[in-house]
């Protein structure tokens, strides 16, 4: 008994196969690969023909097989009238079919050598056959034709983001509305705040809009100038960025940083707000407002929001508090950065830029070799569009790395006066990027800080 598989796969769909997938004694498989063309203006795509298919049938008049493994029907032809064809090519050699991917109440498990319409049972699965691989060739046309879009680096469909508009293959800035989503960049990268830039855009702009929607403009590929598809893979520089790679990795950390807070206190307007935890009952703080009978001066305190000891605690002064961090943060920061173990940023970032160039180095290569025929087109665009998705990835890597000269910001950010001279939206700011807790502790009458930073 002789057994044979046959693998069909698109590259730009799927990864490719393994041909020792099925479990079984296969004497041969015949695997083809789909490498279209991506389609010209009017003009349908050029598909490359199956010829390990045309092997197969050679070698089977020569020496026959008896099962034939396929994984599912669809993969006989890029239409029904071509999987038609290939079936009665099986049946004129006498070779059964076995299917292992598709369900078996949809299609019989074997396709014997036998007249086809023999009954009425038989009938029905072969219409839901029909009926399936039909639906099958539709959504793989479908995939296809989003595949050689993604291969090109045309934008995917739908409408373009707010500040872009459509070309005919790639998005470009909208100058009337490409500055409103620069100011909205600016005021969070400026406050850390993602409410407090919505707001803004309302009073400034009028453009309302909900915090859901700009934390999509904060996250959006598009807006640093690459594309993002649906399955998961980035392609850098596409077109015109509104926000540079460094900015774009600010707002990230940004991001990654108000996550830790309460939702409410990543918009705060006090510096110590979501930061500052009572050792005594473990609650945090919240900043609190008084204000006295036919006064306009207001006092700010922080008092614990969940206190479970009787009696609880008490509430200290705002600005005791805010001037202890201040005293802690430039006495303790120093020593923290001092005593913690940092890789070599430089050479990681000097290895990833390397990679990157070397990468880009090779796009530049293409044109050429497609001139001199070393590459046809297809397998040309096929390789930019792997290089592009290496090169953002890459890039990505590299804008997650922390920065370089942490131990020069320490220093600086150590200077009393530093803080003084900040306002409170600024100084939150700078507490989130250093802090992530401050425990208060109390003795009996006194109190102290005890900070814990993020690194």
């Amino acid at each position: 008994m002789r057994i044979i598989a046959y693998l069909y796969s698109d590259p730009l769909l799927e990864p490719t196969p393994d041909r020792d997938l099925w479990g079984w004694e296969i004497d041969r498989v015949y695997q083809d690969l789909a490498i279209a063309a991506a389609p010209k203006q009017g003009k349908e795509p050029t598909i490359v023909p199956r010829q390990q298919w045309q092997q197969l049938l050679e070698d089977c008049r020569v020496d026959p097989a008896d099962y034939l493994l396929l994984r599912r029907v669809e993969e006989l032809g890029d239409s029904v009238q071509a999987v038609g064809d290939r079936l009665a090519e099986l049946e004129a050699l006498h070779i059964r079919l076995i299917v292992t991917e598709q369900a078996t109440e949809a299609i019989p498990p074997t396709l014997a050598a036998q007249p086809i319409l023999q009954s009425a049972g038989l009938q029905a699965d072969l219409l839901k056959l029909l009926q399936q691989v039909q639906r099958e060739q539709r959504s793989r046309r479908i995939r296809q034709g989003h595949a050689q879009n993604r291969v090109m680096a045309l934008p995917p469909p739908g409408k373009a983001p707010y500040g872009y508009r459509r070309s005919k293959h790639r998005y470009i800035v909208d100058r009337s509305t490409a500055p409103v989503v620069k100011d909205f960049f600016e005021q969070f990268l400026l406050y850390g705040s993602l409410s407090g830039a919505v707001r803004y855009l309302a009073k400034r702009y009028g453009k309302k809009i909900a915090v859901s929607t700009g934390h999509r403009w904060l996250t959006n590929p598009v807006y640093r100038g690459d594309l993002a598809y649906q399955n998961g893979e980035l392609v850098s520089d596409t077109h015109a960025a509104i926000l540079s790679r460094e900015e774009a990795a600010q707002i990230d950390r940004l991001l990654r940083r108000n996550r830790r807070l309460p939702p409410r206190t990543a918009s705060a307007p006090r510096s110590l707000a979501g930061l500052v935890v009572c050792s005594e009952c473990r609650s945090p703080m919240t900043v609190t407002r008084v204000s006295a009978p036919r006064r306009d001066r207001e006092y700010l305190y922080l008092r614990p929001t969940v206190c479970t000891q009787r009696p609880k605690c008490g509430a200290i002064a705002y600005e005791k508090i805010l001037q202890q961090a201040i005293e802690r943060i430039c006495e303790d920061l120093p020593r923290a950065v001092a005593g913690v173990a940092l890789p070599d940023m430089g050479t990681i970032k000097q290895r990833l830029d390397g990679a990157i160039a070397a990468k880009q180095a090779i796009l530049v290569q293409l044109p050429p070799l497609v001139t001199s025929g070393v590459l046809d087109q297809e397998t040309a665009d096929l390789r930019r569009y792997k290089l592009q998705t290496e090169i953002a990835a890459l890039q990505g890597k590299l804008a997650q790395l922390p920065p370089a000269n942490l131990k020069a910001i320490a220093q600086t950010v150590s200077i009393p006066q530093f803080w003084l001279d900040l306002s409170e939206a600024e100084r939150r700011f700078y507490f989130r990027e250093f802090i992530r807790q401050i425990d208060l502790i109390r003795h009996q009458e006194t109190w102290k800080l005890k900070l814990m930073f993020i690194f």
